[in-house]
């Protein structure tokens, strides 16, 4: 089996990394925007291919058609619809060996729900036009998977962290900001656990649309105050979110309050998450940095 991910971001590197590591893919490639970044992830787990959704990548079409089984999208819409479609679909239609497509989308497709559980029945009532653009870009690959006749998995993420990216380094920068909203939850997915995931839905041509959170959406400030506590650090002051200073995009992540169920990709996969709760996953975080 051979890989290609546009966009070679922080959940494709570790999709890719579990792929290469299974032993069940001879080849893994992905797409950056950038020669810089082609060259700084040329490490021994991916080829990149530059690809910056405006023009077609010139060596993404011979790829797709040197073999490549599985092809999975992590690059967002623009307001043009996929970028991925929109480049190089002719090339996707002309990849013969192609077996499995996945797309990465997101949980912000469900909108609000006042806090209570949902699952993939819940209806799509976006709230921003980074949301409205999600649903299009899921009806695309929707559409184009059914014409081609290939099955196509769509994940929706929750927030993602991982080494790097994580409470921790907020508050080591100073950025860490306990903002209270009261009953406000957030969904999150450790990266590791997308890049598992991902593999061995792929493995098993696993096709259907699928949330990706862990088994426990809490507040942000208690996640910031479990992290603070991890490494010594003292707990930022309460905020009351009525009052804080916030961006527009920052404010509008505090509109959406929902428990995302993740019961179907792990009944499908007949797995429990690596890190089921952010305790955790900031054990692992903490533990990777010793």
């Amino acid at each position: 089996m051979r890989a290609l991910f546009f966009g070679l971001g922080f959940s494709a590197q570790s999709s890719a990394r579990f792929m290469h590591e299974s032993g069940q893919f001879v080849n893994t490639l992905g797409t950056v925007r950038t020669a810089d970044k082609a060259n700084s992830l040329a490490d021994r787990y991916h080829r990149t291919l530059i690809f910056d959704g405006k023009m077609p990548g010139p060596a993404v079409g011979p790829a797709l058609k040197s073999g490549m089984t599985h092809v999975i999208m992590s690059i967002a819409p623009d307001a043009d619809g996929d970028p991925v479609l929109r480049q190089h679909r002719a090339d996707l239609d002309a990849a013969a060996d192609l077996q499995w497509l996945c797309y990465y989308s997101t949980i912000g497709v469900y909108g609000d729900f006042g806090g209570e559980w949902i699952d993939e029945r819940a209806p799509l009532v976006p709230r921003n036009m980074r949301s409205d653009l999600r649903v299009l870009a899921e009806r695309q690959w929707r559409d184009y998977a059914a014409a081609r006749g290939v099955p196509l998995c769509i994940l929706r993420l929750a927030g993602i962290y991982g080494p790097g990216r994580s409470t921790f380094d907020k508050l080591r920068q100073g950025t860490a900001r306990r903002i209270v909203k009261p009953g406000q939850v957030f969904n999150r997915i450790h990266v590791a656990d997308i890049g598992r995931v991902t593999g061995l839905a792929a493995a098993n041509r696993l096709a259907g649309t699928f949330n990706l959170a862990d088994d426990e959406p809490a507040p942000p400030q208690d996640v910031i105050a479990h992290a603070a506590g991890m490494i010594g650090m003292a707990v930022p002051p309460d905020l009351p979110f009525d009052t804080a200073e916030m961006t527009p995009m920052q404010r509008s992540f505090y509109r959406d309050n929902k428990r995302v169920s993740n019961g179907a990709i792990k009944q499908a996969l007949g797995i429990e998450l690596l890190y089921p709760d952010y305790r955790a996953g900031l054990a692992q975080i903490r533990d990777s940095e010793r």
